[in-house]
């Protein structure tokens, strides 16, 4: 969700209390102030698990309090993590690689980047997987393992917590 609130003290309190009100879980909160601007609006976005059909109750709650919601979106993927891949990425078939992470159904590669120094040298890649739950993430970094195993590639894991 993407607000829209009064720049004053409070008014951040004020948004969260309705999620915990309607048994929501609050699992992020952005909230970056910009020190010059000139404007009495904060923008926050809030990443969030809500109960099914708590939506209108919550919408209503929030307006109550004087906020305005922005945007709502349906994030399925809610768990990230990046790895380092090295060796012959191109020569083993990268493609594969990454199917066999996107076929599970609840984890996806979302970001690749790959460096290819020279032909008959080994490439390296930065790979970011994207995932339903912490137990499909385990499950998706456990499939690169082994494909990684077997086509002889090393695997720098994670860059940051999952």
């Amino acid at each position: 969700m993407k607000l829209e609130m009064k720049d004053q003290p409070g008014q951040l309190v004020a948004a969260l209390q309705p999620i915990s009100a309607v048994g929501g879980n609050i699992i992020a909160v952005i909230h970056q102030r910009e020190p010059h601007a000139a404007t009495e609006v904060l923008d926050v976005q809030i990443v969030l698990e809500l109960p099914e059909g708590r939506l209108e109750k919550l919408l209503a709650l929030l307006r109550q309090q004087g906020v305005k919601v922005v945007r709502i979106g349906e994030e399925r993927l809610l768990y990230e993590s990046t790895l380092i891949m090295i060796g012959h990425l191109m020569h083993t078939d990268i493609s594969d690689t990454v199917d066999r992470i996107d076929t599970t159904g609840s984890a996806e590669v979302t970001e690749l980047s790959l460096i290819m120094p020279a032909i008959d040298s080994p490439s390296s890649a930065r790979i970011t997987i994207r995932s339903t739950t912490r137990a499909e993430m385990e499950r998706a970094i456990r499939i690169l393992r082994k494909v990684a195993e077997q086509k002889d590639i090393l695997i720098i894991e994670p860059l940051e917590g999952i």
